[in-house]
């Protein structure tokens, strides 16, 4: 039996989330995509894999929907997690992801950091920007989920709506659809897979665990915690098998080139776009 020298931090429930989210992303990004920049070499060859500009947007219209469902079960399980017999202070404990003040003077002592002015912060579990990961798609999906919904239909959207709300809940999903991709694709992937620390891939959110040592350097504050409440062997883990490290680098890096791709072609062909 392998050594244990990780430490869990998702659980397979929480993976599996991710999981459909980035299938779920990627998928309205490529057909989204396709439709706005159709006009295009580019874009017609995009939704061609999809089998055509209509094909794409019954998929969009389809994958949006299964994303609220998705969606609305991540709810109930963040409620299933609430300690309500400790309501509401449940809510500000250190495993929590709602921001605290601790978030913003972390926030200011990294940018010290990386300016060479302070020492940099001891994270917890989750650091400033993990919180705004997970906040930002939080709001992201009702915002694009509702705005499709009426864009999808909008016959039944004008029986309870003038249609000069359409025109605004089109720009609404199309600014809110591009800032998610310029994040995920620029923002995200940097941090997640490509900055030193973690390139060339940061493995946790497939494998669920991290190096314990790598989290004693970058969270020490979550591993002093652990070994305090005498948790931190119980939260160890043995390190994945050959196998599933290369399964893990091969679907990373081709939904990684995918986002690339996306992001290139976009760029590229942005004053051709289709409003």
């Amino acid at each position: 039996m392998s050594p244990k020298t990780r430490i869990r931090r998702f659980s397979p429930l929480q993976r599996l989330f991710h999981l459909f989210l980035m299938l779920t992303f990627l998928t309205q990004a490529s057909t989204g995509l396709a439709r706005m920049f159709i006009e295009t070499r580019w874009g017609k060859n995009l939704a061609g894999f999809f089998g055509g500009y209509e094909t794409c947007r019954t998929i969009h219209i389809y994958v949006g929907i299964f994303m609220l469902c998705g969606f609305a079960l991540h709810v109930v399980y963040v409620l299933s997690r609430i300690k309500w017999r400790e309501f509401p202070r449940s809510l500000f404990g250190p495993d929590s992801l709602l921001l605290q003040f601790k978030d913003v003077k972390e926030f200011f002592l990294h940018i010290g950091w990386f300016l060479n002015f302070t020492r940099g912060p001891e994270f917890d579990r989750w650091g400033y920007w993990e919180k705004f990961d997970y906040w930002a798609v939080f709001w992201g999906i009702p915002v694009l989920g509702i705005t499709g919904l009426l864009l999808a239909y909008p016959l039944s959207a004008s029986q309870i709506m003038p249609g000069w709300a359409l025109n605004i809940a089109f720009w609404i999903h199309r600014i809110e659809a591009i800032l998610a991709m310029c994040h995920v694709f620029i923002i995200h992937f940097f941090i997640a897979h490509l900055r030193p620390h973690s390139f060339p891939m940061d493995q946790a959110m497939f494998a669920g665990s991290v190096d314990v040592d790598d989290a004693r350097h970058e969270r020490p504050t979550w591993i002093a915690r652990l070994e305090h409440a005498g948790s931190l062997q119980s939260a160890l883990v043995s390190e994945p098998s050959a196998a599933g490290r290369a399964i893990f680098y091969v679907f990373g890096y081709l939904a990684v080139a995918t986002g690339v791709f996306l992001l290139i072609g976009g760029l590229v062909n942005a004053r051709f776009i289709t409003w």
